[in-house]
């Protein structure tokens, strides 16, 4: 069968019959079912607003709880068996960055996920910072702590060079953004006695000038994994400002523990111990309603798993929307430790969709197969499998495609620290595009690939409605594929696809349009 033989079905066919040909899903997949998603995400963030933050489905907030509703109602409706999983969730007050002296200013600030609360006031000492351009910066990385790679363990430093050799007890640390993982950066602050941590941003490329936040949770397996004392950011230059002479400052950082809840859906096959999962995270940033981060992936999930709540398929399938991923990948990666080492023996796979809508978009693909980029993490066996129905699908198409580095940068990281073999779709998010990618997807070049990433404008009005159909229709045709065999996965028998084929090409390969462009250019900087 060809993709364009495939039309749109009428919507009651498409809600009782069991779509269990790639012709029938794909007939019933439309970017207006998506949208209709994308429109409710909307709607409740504006009707369920955040007492703090206003119009927000982040972690914490009824908007989120609303989502959440929203989500699981729908789909115990189409007869899903529905877990609602808690997580703990820290819900933090808006932070206050107050410069005292040699001016008065406040600054625009924001938390950093696994920062600890406190209000304090002190000198506010930078750390071996450049402001220098190119302003290559290591700022905060020698110190009691050292990390083999972003992403790894945390570990004590007893030797080796110290950016924090004389560091005043008590006072606020001043830190660049470069050179390695927040959480180092943090950590190595704590230990030298600091009171609070401003982490700015490098300020060495236009992308990196503006209020800069992350995680700087440690990862699992380091040495300290808790950090106790604030943690905001700022912008390049309200870093600049508070690194002058006699600079003193207040932080405030007040957070509670919330529960919020992963939506869990399963639909028992016949194999019940070959699970075909699939996840996007449910919840936005603070600052508006996350349409795009994550509502496009979430929204393409739920149509794809209504659309599917009829079959009787050879694999169990299990669908999840998470919570708390900006604050860190807690949903996800709470659900994955709370696993019995049977029942991940039990996943085959997990695909991962986050961010597949973007305005300024280009198609991208986790690259398992490390054609473009040496991963920093150990990809699973069996993901390069999964990456090749991705790219297939889009070569049998004619839809040009690349590679995002396979990093562990979203919700698929628990899913590969425990070998699951994993892979997902992006459109991009912070990172600007370029000519080159103009020329073969369209779009702005010099534009953020998503220029309301992380702001209050992400918005119903901020998604592509071509990209969103395109990857809606492959998010079904991938969870279809892998509902009957996931033997190229894993090795475990299944059976065709009823109906007829749909015979995928080889991958016509990426377009190379990050090459040589360094580990962090497709999903944006993990430091």
């Amino acid at each position: 069968m060809s993709p364009q033989a495939v039309s749109a079905a009428p919507v009651a066919a498409c809600d009782t019959r069991s779509n269990n040909t790639y012709q029938k899903l794909l007939e019933c997949m439309t970017g207006e079912g998506v949208t209709e998603h994308l429109e409710a995400f909307q709607k409740i963030a504006e009707n369920n607003p955040d007492p703090e933050y206003g119009t927000t489905r982040a972690a914490g907030t009824p908007g989120y709880q609303a989502s959440v509703d929203y989500v699981a109602g729908l789909l115990e409706d189409a007869g899903y068996t529905v877990t609602l999983d808690p997580v703990e969730i820290t819900y933090a007050f808006p932070p206050e960055l107050r410069q005292l002296t040699p001016v008065a200013a406040d600054y625009e600030t924001g938390v950093f996920s696994g920062s600890g609360e406190g209000a304090v006031t002190g000198d506010v000492v930078p750390v071996d910072i450049n402001l220098t351009p190119p302003r290559a910066s290591t700022s905060g990385c020698d110190g009691a702590y050292t990390e083999a790679a972003v992403g790894e363990p945390i570990v004590a430093d007893p030797t080796g060079p110290d950016d924090f050799a004389g560091f005043p007890d008590g006072a606020i640390a001043l830190i660049q953004r470069g050179g390695c993982s927040f959480a180092l950066k943090v950590l190595n602050a704590e230990a030298a006695g600091a009171s609070a941590v401003i982490i700015f941003n490098q300020g060495n490329t236009p992308d990196r000038e503006a209020l800069a936040l992350g995680n700087a949770t440690p990862p699992p397996g380091s040495a300290d994994t808790e950090i106790g004392i604030p943690v905001v950011g700022a912008s390049f230059a309200d870093g600049s400002a508070l690194a002058q002479p006699g600079s003193t400052a207040y932080v405030e950082v007040i957070t509670e523990t919330r529960i919020d809840y992963n939506v869990i859906a399963e639909l028992e096959g016949k194999n019940p111990d070959n699970v075909v999962m699939a996840g996007a995270h449910l919840d936005s940033v603070t600052e508006g309603p996350g349409i795009n981060d994550n509502g496009s992936g979430s929204a393409a999930l739920l149509e794809t798993a209504l659309l599917m709540a009829n079959l009787n398929p050879e694999n169990t399938l299990r669908f999840a929307w998470w919570a708390g991923e900006e604050q860190g990948l807690l949903g996800s990666a709470d659900y994955v430790a709370g696993l019995s080492e049977a029942e991940r023996d039990r996943i085959a796979l997990y695909m991962n969709y986050d961010m597949v809508g973007s305005p300024n978009y280009i198609f991208m693909v986790y690259d398992a197969d490390e054609s473009t980029f040496e991963a920093p993490v150990v990809v699973p066996a069996g993901s390069e499998a999964i990456e090749d129905v991705y790219e297939s699908y889009y070569t049998a198409l004619g839809i040009p495609y690349d590679d995002t580095e396979f990093s562990g940068r979203s919700d698929y990281e628990a899913f590969i620290l425990a070998g699951i073999p994993s892979s997902g779709l992006f459109t991009g998010a912070e990172v600007p595009k370029t000519e080159e990618q103009e020329a073969i997807w369209g779009g702005t070049a010099g534009e953020q690939f998503d220029p309301c990433y992380h702001e209050a404008c992400d918005t119903i009005n901020n998604v592509n409605a071509y990209a969103l159909d395109v990857n809606s229709d492959l998010i079904a045709f991938a969870m279809l594929t892998f509902a009957y065999s996931t033997e190229s996965v894993n090795g475990v028998p299944g059976k065709e696809v009823p109906g007829p084929k749909f015979v995928l090409p080889e991958p016509a390969g990426p377009e190379g349009t990050f090459a040589g462009e360094g580990a962090g250019a497709a999903l944006g900087a993990l430091n």
